[in-house]
């Protein structure tokens, strides 16, 4: 089964959910929930899962679960038509 490992940079208690990619290659995520006892990282699983078109179960944290910085596997799916899927789901804005 294909699956896609990524890099993001989780921000909490955003005013509004959103990812966007970095030019790192990572990628940049904003979730309104707070950190605490994971309601941030279940968001972005959420949020990773929504923007890719796979079940929520298919997503998870697998290293950061603390740290803003983390890798998240999305099993189901591989990593190119992941990343296409959320460039389009979120497509950059003019700041």
């Amino acid at each position: 089964m294909p699956e896609a490992l990524l890099t993001i940079r989780l921000t909490p208690r955003a005013a509004r959910e959103r990812i966007e990619p970095r030019a790192d290659g990572g990628f940049a995520a904003r979730v309104t929930a707070p950190p605490v006892e994971g309601a941030a990282n279940d968001a972005l699983c959420r949020l990773v899962a929504k923007a890719a078109g796979v079940a929520p179960s298919r997503v998870e944290v697998v290293r950061g679960h603390r740290g803003r910085d983390k890798v998240v596997r999305v099993e189901g799916a591989d990593e190119a038509s992941v990343r296409a899927a959320i460039g389009a789901s979120f497509p950059r804005t003019r700041r």
